[in-house]
């Protein structure tokens, strides 16, 4: 069983990572990633590493997704499965609002697959993998 103050602050790590890209701050979104870390989109591009993560992100923020704010279910409760006492995996359901309403379409919600470390004390994401949610054959989610 998972220690409080490591569900406390996985929830910080997730929360973080709302408010750095509700912000628009590349440099912040990226710190909540390990520096080797891997970052899959819902597009498919493969980014490696904390860096890459901000850099790209940035450059998101500062076009098209400038001003959109991200609406996730790890901002209020996240349900981390713990491997080990140091890593966990952690689904989040979230979706991105365009700042523009005639831009954003009603299918953009998403669930990601991250997987979380705990490195020198401090919990981090290490694997990011994003995709749209698709209703599963049969009509059920």
């Amino acid at each position: 069983m998972a220690a409080q103050e490591d569900l406390k602050a996985i929830q910080l790590l997730f929360n973080k990572l709302g408010e750095s890209w509700n912000r628009g701050d590349g440099r912040a979104y990226g710190e909540c990633f390990m520096e080797d870390a891997d970052y899959v989109t819902f597009t498919g591009q493969h980014l490696k590493g904390s860096k890459q993560i901000a850099e790209v992100h940035q450059w998101l923020f500062d076009k098209m997704l400038k001003g959109s704010t991200m609406v996730s279910s790890a901002a209020s409760s996240i349900e981390p499965r713990f491997i080990s006492p140091d890593v966990a995996i952690v689904h989040a359901i979230g979706e991105v609002r365009l700042a523009e309403p005639s831009q954003d379409h009603n299918e953009r919600e998403s669930i990601n697959t991250n997987v979380v470390v705990r490195q020198n004390g401090e919990w981090k994401i290490t694997a990011f993998h994003n995709c749209r949610i698709q209703d599963i054959p049969g009509g059920k989610r």
